[in-house]
């Protein structure tokens, strides 16, 4: 009910390390699907979405903070699962990418996987969704712009392809999430936002985080010099 994408991309920071960001980001035509299917943290970016379980997401982020890859580790949680031929499941971690969709999704389901990447979706209009997402992602990637505006693009994207098939449901959501691996830097907190009951989600979630985004650098800009 669902389409979604993980992303990897590793960078540099301003020490020089080495490092990784996560992002994930989804849309449905049902309310508050921020609060079922993504999860990010320093270790990787997991969705849980079709028939969903929650405690895939959830413990598949446990699993790979423990240092399992994130092959074994949704393959693990889906062979455990006697829902495993309704679940869609997919994700990313520093080395590897995953994804599943159980052969008893509503069509039209299906995933892509890429180097750095994931998309996956299901009740969709036609595989067009996930194959547009997929190269609005990639048209970008690693690019200038902040990975949660290039995640919205993607999303944009898939919408503009047709979506979520279901347009007797008006009331939708999205959300999305950014981390990275600088344990020490905090992440900007407009890089976990949802829009949970909206017509347009995509561009309330767009229009949510450039207003957080300028509100988050009105406030660093005030108290910059302590006051």
């Amino acid at each position: 009910m669902t389409f979604s994408i993980c992303v990897r991309e590793r960078y540099t920071d301003d020490d020089g390390a080495d490092r990784i960001r996560y992002g994930v980001a989804v849309t449905t035509r049902l309310p508050g699907v921020g609060t079922l299917c993504p999860f990010a943290s320093a270790d990787g970016a997991v969705v849980t979405q079709s028939l969903v379980n929650v405690e895939l997401g959830r413990k598949g982020i446990e699993y790979l903070a423990d240092g399992l890859a994130v092959d074994d580790a949704l393959e693990a949680l889906l062979n455990a699962d006697e829902g495993k031929p309704q679940r869609q499941l997919h994700g990313v971690d520093a080395d590897g990418t995953f994804a599943f969709s159980g052969d008893e999704c509503n069509d039209w389901y299906g995933h892509v996987v890429g180097e750095n990447y994931t998309v996956a979706g299901n009740l969709l209009t036609g595989e067009a969704v996930i194959d547009d997402t997929a190269a609005a992602y990639e048209s970008d990637a690693h690019g200038d712009a902040p990975l949660a505006e290039r995640l919205i693009d993607a999303l944009a994207a898939g919408h503009a392809a047709g979506g979520d098939k279901r347009e007797d449901l008006a009331v939708q959501s999205a959300a999305l999430q950014v981390t990275n691996t600088e344990h020490e830097t905090d992440d900007p907190y407009y890089n976990d936002l949802r829009v949970d009951a909206s017509e347009t989600p995509v561009a309330d979630l767009r229009e949510t985080y450039e207003t957080a985004k300028r509100g988050y650098e009105a406030v660093m800009a005030k108290y910059a010099d302590g006051e």
